[in-house]
Protein backbone atom coordinates (compact mmCIF):
# COMPACT_ATOMS: atom_id res chain seq x y z
CA UNK A 1 0.00 0.00 0.00
CA UNK A 2 1.06 3.60 -0.56
CA UNK A 3 0.37 6.58 1.68
CA UNK A 4 0.32 9.56 -0.67
CA UNK A 5 -0.23 13.27 0.00
CA UNK A 6 -0.69 15.89 -2.72
CA UNK A 7 -1.07 19.65 -2.76
CA UNK A 8 -4.45 21.29 -3.10
CA UNK A 9 -3.23 23.38 -6.02
CA UNK A 10 -1.93 21.30 -8.90
CA UNK A 11 -2.32 17.85 -7.26
CA UNK A 12 1.47 17.70 -6.89
CA UNK A 13 2.71 14.79 -4.73
CA UNK A 14 4.68 15.97 -1.69
CA UNK A 15 4.74 12.85 0.50
CA UNK A 16 5.09 9.13 -0.11
CA UNK A 17 5.36 6.20 2.26
CA UNK A 18 5.22 2.52 1.36
CA UNK A 19 3.12 0.49 3.79
CA UNK A 20 2.52 -3.15 4.49
CA UNK A 21 -0.41 -4.61 2.55
CA UNK A 22 -2.23 -5.35 5.81
CA UNK A 23 -1.88 -1.80 7.12
CA UNK A 24 -4.84 -0.16 8.81
CA UNK A 25 -6.12 2.99 7.10
CA UNK A 26 -7.08 4.65 10.37
CA UNK A 27 -3.72 4.00 12.07
CA UNK A 28 -1.24 4.54 9.24
CA UNK A 29 -3.08 7.41 7.57
CA UNK A 30 -3.06 9.27 10.88
CA UNK A 31 0.72 8.79 11.22
CA UNK A 32 1.25 9.99 7.64
CA UNK A 33 -0.86 13.11 8.19
CA UNK A 34 1.04 14.05 11.34
CA UNK A 35 4.40 13.56 9.63
CA UNK A 36 3.41 15.57 6.54
CA UNK A 37 2.20 18.49 8.63
CA UNK A 38 5.31 18.38 10.83
CA UNK A 39 7.56 18.56 7.77
CA UNK A 40 5.57 21.42 6.26
CA UNK A 41 5.72 23.39 9.50
CA UNK A 42 9.46 22.81 9.74
CA UNK A 43 10.13 24.28 6.30
CA UNK A 44 7.28 26.82 6.11
CA UNK A 45 6.39 27.86 9.66
CA UNK A 46 4.93 31.18 8.54
CA UNK A 47 2.23 29.34 6.55
CA UNK A 48 1.13 27.19 9.46
CA UNK A 49 -2.34 28.72 9.61
CA UNK A 50 -3.01 28.02 5.93
CA UNK A 51 -2.19 24.30 6.08
CA UNK A 52 -5.26 22.06 6.23
CA UNK A 53 -5.19 18.28 5.99
CA UNK A 54 -8.11 16.89 3.94
CA UNK A 55 -8.93 13.19 3.90
CA UNK A 56 -11.83 10.78 3.50
CA UNK A 57 -13.84 8.91 6.11
CA UNK A 58 -11.21 6.14 6.30
CA UNK A 59 -9.06 8.46 8.40
CA UNK A 60 -11.83 9.65 10.74
CA UNK A 61 -11.92 8.17 14.24
CA UNK A 62 -12.06 9.47 17.79
CA UNK A 63 -8.41 8.60 18.43
CA UNK A 64 -7.18 10.16 15.18
CA UNK A 65 -9.12 13.38 15.63
CA UNK A 66 -7.86 13.73 19.18
CA UNK A 67 -4.26 13.27 18.03
CA UNK A 68 -4.73 15.93 15.31
CA UNK A 69 -6.28 18.35 17.77
CA UNK A 70 -3.46 17.79 20.27
CA UNK A 71 -0.92 18.44 17.48
CA UNK A 72 -2.85 21.59 16.44
CA UNK A 73 -3.44 20.22 12.94
CA UNK A 74 -6.36 21.80 11.07
CA UNK A 75 -8.32 19.14 9.21
CA UNK A 76 -11.40 18.47 7.09
CA UNK A 77 -12.82 14.96 6.80
CA UNK A 78 -15.94 13.11 5.87
CA UNK A 79 -17.67 11.44 8.83
CA UNK A 80 -18.63 7.75 8.46
CA UNK A 81 -22.42 7.47 8.37
CA UNK A 82 -22.19 4.30 10.48
CA UNK A 83 -21.37 6.12 13.72
CA UNK A 84 -24.12 6.69 16.29
CA UNK A 85 -23.67 10.46 16.28
CA UNK A 86 -23.80 10.60 12.46
CA UNK A 87 -26.99 8.51 12.31
CA UNK A 88 -28.64 10.82 14.84
CA UNK A 89 -27.61 13.99 12.99
CA UNK A 90 -28.74 12.65 9.61
CA UNK A 91 -32.14 11.68 11.04
CA UNK A 92 -33.04 15.15 12.31
CA UNK A 93 -33.24 18.78 11.23
CA UNK A 94 -35.36 18.56 8.07
CA UNK A 95 -36.40 22.20 8.45
CA UNK A 96 -32.89 23.65 8.87
CA UNK A 97 -31.55 23.24 5.32
CA UNK A 98 -30.08 26.22 3.45
CA UNK A 99 -29.43 26.40 -0.31
CA UNK A 100 -25.86 26.35 -1.58
CA UNK A 101 -24.82 29.56 -3.35
CA UNK A 102 -24.20 27.73 -6.65
CA UNK A 103 -27.66 26.13 -6.55
CA UNK A 104 -26.24 22.59 -6.58
CA UNK A 105 -27.95 21.51 -3.38
CA UNK A 106 -28.57 22.27 0.29
CA UNK A 107 -26.65 22.15 3.54
CA UNK A 108 -27.11 22.58 7.28
CA UNK A 109 -24.64 22.95 10.14
CA UNK A 110 -24.29 21.31 13.55
CA UNK A 111 -21.88 22.16 16.36
CA UNK A 112 -20.71 18.91 17.91
CA UNK A 113 -19.10 18.55 21.34
CA UNK A 114 -17.44 15.14 21.03
CA UNK A 115 -14.96 13.23 23.23
CA UNK A 116 -12.10 14.25 20.91
CA UNK A 117 -13.10 17.92 21.04
CA UNK A 118 -15.43 20.39 19.37
CA UNK A 119 -16.16 19.98 15.68
CA UNK A 120 -18.21 21.75 13.05
CA UNK A 121 -20.32 19.32 11.03
CA UNK A 122 -21.67 20.48 7.66
CA UNK A 123 -24.36 18.13 6.34
CA UNK A 124 -24.64 18.30 2.56
CA UNK A 125 -27.05 16.93 -0.02
CA UNK A 126 -26.72 17.83 -3.68
CA UNK A 127 -29.54 17.70 -6.22
CA UNK A 128 -27.50 15.33 -8.40
CA UNK A 129 -26.93 12.95 -5.50
CA UNK A 130 -30.59 13.12 -4.49
CA UNK A 131 -31.63 12.26 -8.05
CA UNK A 132 -29.21 9.33 -8.16
CA UNK A 133 -30.31 8.11 -4.73
CA UNK A 134 -33.98 8.39 -5.69
CA UNK A 135 -33.37 6.25 -8.78
CA UNK A 136 -31.50 3.67 -6.72
CA UNK A 137 -34.29 3.61 -4.17
CA UNK A 138 -36.93 3.11 -6.86
CA UNK A 139 -35.05 0.08 -8.20
CA UNK A 140 -34.65 -1.29 -4.70
CA UNK A 141 -38.32 -0.68 -3.87
CA UNK A 142 -39.48 -2.44 -7.03
CA UNK A 143 -37.26 -5.46 -6.41
CA UNK A 144 -38.14 -5.70 -2.70
CA UNK A 145 -41.86 -5.30 -3.38
CA UNK A 146 -41.79 -8.19 -5.85
CA UNK A 147 -39.95 -10.38 -3.34
CA UNK A 148 -42.47 -9.62 -0.60
CA UNK A 149 -45.45 -10.13 -2.91
CA UNK A 150 -44.09 -13.57 -3.76
CA UNK A 151 -43.49 -14.35 -0.07
CA UNK A 152 -47.01 -13.24 0.92
CA UNK A 153 -48.55 -15.19 -1.96
CA UNK A 154 -47.06 -18.38 -0.54
CA UNK A 155 -48.28 -17.38 2.91
CA UNK A 156 -51.82 -16.80 1.63
CA UNK A 157 -51.94 -20.37 0.33
CA UNK A 158 -51.20 -21.89 3.74
CA UNK A 159 -54.09 -23.08 5.88
CA UNK A 160 -54.20 -22.66 9.66
CA UNK A 161 -56.18 -24.55 12.28
CA UNK A 162 -57.35 -21.36 14.00
CA UNK A 163 -57.32 -17.62 13.63
CA UNK A 164 -54.67 -17.22 16.34
CA UNK A 165 -52.26 -19.50 14.42
CA UNK A 166 -52.79 -17.39 11.31
CA UNK A 167 -52.04 -14.18 13.21
CA UNK A 168 -48.87 -15.68 14.74
CA UNK A 169 -47.70 -16.78 11.28
CA UNK A 170 -48.26 -13.23 10.03
CA UNK A 171 -46.13 -11.77 12.85
CA UNK A 172 -43.29 -14.16 12.01
CA UNK A 173 -43.52 -13.36 8.31
CA UNK A 174 -43.29 -9.61 8.96
CA UNK A 175 -39.82 -9.86 10.50
CA UNK A 176 -37.32 -8.02 8.32
CA UNK A 177 -39.96 -6.04 6.41
CA UNK A 178 -38.75 -2.55 5.39
CA UNK A 179 -40.58 0.26 7.14
CA UNK A 180 -41.65 1.78 3.80
CA UNK A 181 -43.62 -1.35 2.93
CA UNK A 182 -47.16 -1.28 4.37
CA UNK A 183 -48.61 -4.77 4.83
CA UNK A 184 -52.06 -5.52 6.23
CA UNK A 185 -54.13 -8.69 6.26
CA UNK A 186 -57.58 -10.07 6.91
CA UNK A 187 -58.40 -13.59 8.06
CA UNK A 188 -60.75 -15.68 5.94
CA UNK A 189 -62.60 -18.65 7.44
CA UNK A 190 -63.26 -21.63 5.16
CA UNK A 191 -64.88 -25.00 5.78
CA UNK A 192 -63.45 -28.26 4.45
CA UNK A 193 -65.63 -31.20 3.44
CA UNK A 194 -64.74 -34.85 3.23
CA UNK A 195 -66.59 -35.47 -0.04
CA UNK A 196 -65.22 -34.11 -3.29
CA UNK A 197 -67.09 -31.62 -5.44
CA UNK A 198 -69.61 -29.00 -4.41
CA UNK A 199 -71.05 -29.75 -0.96
CA UNK A 200 -74.78 -30.05 -0.42
CA UNK A 201 -76.61 -27.21 1.24
CA UNK A 202 -77.40 -29.19 4.34
CA UNK A 203 -73.87 -30.69 4.60
CA UNK A 204 -71.71 -29.61 7.53
CA UNK A 205 -67.96 -29.08 7.11
CA UNK A 206 -65.66 -31.67 8.62
CA UNK A 207 -63.33 -28.93 9.85
CA UNK A 208 -62.77 -25.19 9.59
CA UNK A 209 -59.46 -23.70 8.45
CA UNK A 210 -58.21 -20.13 8.26
CA UNK A 211 -56.39 -18.31 5.47
CA UNK A 212 -54.57 -14.99 5.39
CA UNK A 213 -55.57 -12.44 2.78
CA UNK A 214 -52.62 -10.02 2.60
CA UNK A 215 -52.41 -6.57 1.02
CA UNK A 216 -49.11 -4.82 0.28
CA UNK A 217 -48.50 -1.14 -0.47
CA UNK A 218 -45.47 1.18 -0.70
CA UNK A 219 -45.30 4.31 1.44
CA UNK A 220 -43.94 6.67 -1.23
CA UNK A 221 -43.55 9.54 1.23
CA UNK A 222 -41.25 7.50 3.48
CA UNK A 223 -39.30 6.34 0.42
CA UNK A 224 -38.65 9.96 -0.56
CA UNK A 225 -37.66 10.89 3.01
CA UNK A 226 -35.29 7.92 3.20
CA UNK A 227 -33.77 8.81 -0.19
CA UNK A 228 -33.09 12.36 1.01
CA UNK A 229 -31.40 11.01 4.13
CA UNK A 230 -29.26 8.58 2.13
CA UNK A 231 -28.23 11.37 -0.25
CA UNK A 232 -26.81 13.45 2.60
CA UNK A 233 -23.24 13.18 3.83
CA UNK A 234 -21.33 14.87 6.65
CA UNK A 235 -18.15 16.90 6.29
CA UNK A 236 -16.48 17.71 9.61
CA UNK A 237 -13.70 20.12 10.56
CA UNK A 238 -12.02 21.34 13.72
CA UNK A 239 -11.85 24.86 12.25
CA UNK A 240 -14.71 26.45 14.20
CA UNK A 241 -14.06 30.03 13.01
CA UNK A 242 -16.37 30.70 10.06
CA UNK A 243 -14.36 33.82 9.20
CA UNK A 244 -11.34 31.65 8.47
CA UNK A 245 -13.35 29.00 6.62
CA UNK A 246 -17.02 29.43 5.76
CA UNK A 247 -19.48 26.54 5.69
CA UNK A 248 -19.44 26.40 1.91
CA UNK A 249 -15.64 26.57 1.83
CA UNK A 250 -15.55 23.50 4.07
CA UNK A 251 -17.67 21.67 1.47
CA UNK A 252 -15.71 22.85 -1.57
CA UNK A 253 -12.33 22.14 0.04
CA UNK A 254 -13.39 18.60 0.88
CA UNK A 255 -14.69 17.98 -2.64
CA UNK A 256 -11.42 19.15 -4.18
CA UNK A 257 -9.39 16.39 -2.52
CA UNK A 258 -9.68 14.23 -5.66
CA UNK A 259 -6.07 14.98 -6.59
CA UNK A 260 -4.85 12.02 -4.53
CA UNK A 261 -7.30 9.67 -6.26
CA UNK A 262 -6.23 10.99 -9.66
CA UNK A 263 -2.64 10.34 -8.63
CA UNK A 264 -3.43 6.73 -7.81
CA UNK A 265 -5.31 6.41 -11.10
CA UNK A 266 -2.12 7.56 -12.85
CA UNK A 267 -0.05 4.98 -10.97
CA UNK A 268 -2.53 2.15 -11.66
CA UNK A 269 -2.82 2.89 -15.38
CA UNK A 270 -1.91 -0.19 -17.47
CA UNK A 271 0.22 2.05 -19.70
CA UNK A 272 2.52 2.56 -16.72
CA UNK A 273 3.51 -1.12 -17.07
CA UNK A 274 4.26 -1.40 -13.34
CA UNK A 275 2.39 -4.72 -13.21
CA UNK A 276 4.90 -6.23 -15.63
CA UNK A 277 7.78 -5.66 -13.21
CA UNK A 278 8.37 -8.39 -10.64
CA UNK A 279 10.33 -7.51 -7.52
CA UNK A 280 10.81 -9.85 -4.61
CA UNK A 281 12.51 -7.85 -1.87
CA UNK A 282 10.55 -5.23 0.12
CA UNK A 283 13.37 -2.74 -0.45
CA UNK A 284 12.88 -3.04 -4.21
CA UNK A 285 9.12 -2.64 -3.85
CA UNK A 286 9.78 0.62 -1.99
CA UNK A 287 12.27 1.70 -4.68
CA UNK A 288 9.76 0.97 -7.44
CA UNK A 289 7.12 2.97 -5.56
CA UNK A 290 9.52 5.89 -5.31
CA UNK A 291 10.22 5.80 -9.07
CA UNK A 292 6.49 5.66 -9.85
CA UNK A 293 5.65 8.64 -7.63
CA UNK A 294 8.67 10.52 -9.01
CA UNK A 295 7.13 10.06 -12.48
CA UNK A 296 3.84 11.36 -11.08
CA UNK A 297 5.67 14.39 -9.67
CA UNK A 298 7.21 15.27 -13.06
CA UNK A 299 3.85 14.70 -14.79
CA UNK A 300 1.95 16.96 -12.36
CA UNK A 301 4.57 19.72 -12.40
CA UNK A 302 4.48 19.86 -16.21
CA UNK A 303 0.68 19.84 -16.23
CA UNK A 304 0.50 22.55 -13.56
CA UNK A 305 3.03 24.74 -15.42
CA UNK A 306 1.18 24.43 -18.73
CA UNK A 307 -2.22 25.20 -17.19
CA UNK A 308 -0.86 28.23 -15.32
CA UNK A 309 0.71 29.56 -18.50
CA UNK A 310 -2.53 29.11 -20.44
CA UNK A 311 -4.47 31.06 -17.81
CA UNK A 312 -1.82 33.78 -17.54
CA UNK A 313 -1.66 34.31 -21.32
CA UNK A 314 -5.44 33.80 -21.80
CA UNK A 315 -4.83 31.06 -24.34
CA UNK A 316 -6.44 27.66 -24.94
CA UNK A 317 -5.51 24.39 -26.58
CA UNK A 318 -7.81 21.95 -28.40
CA UNK A 319 -8.84 18.95 -26.33
CA UNK A 320 -9.61 15.40 -27.50
CA UNK A 321 -12.84 16.51 -29.22
CA UNK A 322 -11.21 19.64 -30.67
CA UNK A 323 -12.85 22.03 -28.21
CA UNK A 324 -10.80 24.81 -26.59
CA UNK A 325 -9.66 24.26 -23.00
CA UNK A 326 -7.20 25.89 -20.63
CA UNK A 327 -6.98 22.74 -18.46
CA UNK A 328 -5.58 20.02 -20.75
CA UNK A 329 -4.24 16.84 -19.20
CA UNK A 330 -0.57 16.09 -19.70
CA UNK A 331 -1.54 12.66 -20.98
CA UNK A 332 -3.35 14.31 -23.89
CA UNK A 333 -0.35 16.56 -24.54
CA UNK A 334 1.92 13.50 -24.61
CA UNK A 335 -0.40 11.89 -27.16
CA UNK A 336 -0.25 15.03 -29.29
CA UNK A 337 3.55 14.76 -29.34
CA UNK A 338 3.53 11.17 -30.57
CA UNK A 339 4.95 10.69 -34.08
CA UNK A 340 7.69 13.32 -33.82
CA UNK A 341 11.01 11.88 -35.03
CA UNK A 342 14.65 12.91 -35.02
CA UNK A 343 16.49 12.63 -38.33
CA UNK A 344 20.30 12.41 -38.02
CA UNK A 345 22.19 13.36 -41.21
CA UNK A 346 25.91 12.81 -41.60
CA UNK A 347 27.69 15.39 -43.76
CA UNK A 348 31.34 14.45 -43.96
CA UNK A 349 32.60 14.30 -40.41
CA UNK A 350 29.73 16.36 -39.05
CA UNK A 351 26.27 15.30 -37.91
CA UNK A 352 23.14 17.36 -38.41
CA UNK A 353 19.87 16.64 -36.56
CA UNK A 354 16.41 17.66 -37.73
CA UNK A 355 13.07 17.36 -35.93
CA UNK A 356 10.39 15.86 -38.19
CA UNK A 357 6.65 16.22 -37.70
CA UNK A 358 6.71 19.33 -35.49
CA UNK A 359 3.40 21.14 -36.02
CA UNK A 360 2.25 24.65 -34.96
CA UNK A 361 0.35 23.11 -32.01
CA UNK A 362 3.55 21.50 -30.72
CA UNK A 363 5.45 24.77 -31.05
CA UNK A 364 2.70 26.59 -29.13
CA UNK A 365 2.89 24.11 -26.27
CA UNK A 366 6.68 24.33 -26.12
CA UNK A 367 6.61 28.14 -26.09
CA UNK A 368 4.14 28.03 -23.19
CA UNK A 369 6.39 25.66 -21.25
CA UNK A 370 9.39 27.91 -21.71
CA UNK A 371 12.72 28.35 -23.55
CA UNK A 372 14.33 25.19 -22.14
CA UNK A 373 11.62 23.01 -23.66
CA UNK A 374 11.83 24.85 -26.99
CA UNK A 375 15.60 24.29 -27.19
CA UNK A 376 15.08 20.54 -26.90
CA UNK A 377 13.25 20.70 -30.22
CA UNK A 378 15.81 23.02 -31.92
CA UNK A 379 13.73 26.08 -32.46
CA UNK A 380 13.77 29.50 -30.91
CA UNK A 381 10.90 30.51 -28.63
Amino acid sequence: MLALATTHDGDIPIFLRSLDGNSSDKKDLSAAVREVMAQLREHQPEEQEQQIAVFDSGGYSEANMKSYNDAKIAWISRVPETSTAAKKVLAEGEEQWQPLSDGSGDYRVCSMDLPQGKERWVIVRTHAQMQATQEQMEKKVQKTQQEWEKRLWHLSNQSFACENDAQQAWKEAMKGKPSWLLAIFTCKEQGQYQQRGRPKKEASPEQTVWYLVPKLEVDQHEVRVLARKKAAFIVATNILDTQRLSHEQVISTYKEQGGVERGFRFLKDPLFLASSIFVKKPARVIALSFVMVLCLLVYRLAEHLLRCQLVATEQTLPNQVNKPTNRPTMRWIFQCFEGIDLLHIRIGSRWQTQVLGLQPLHQRVLRLLGPVYSQFYFFSP
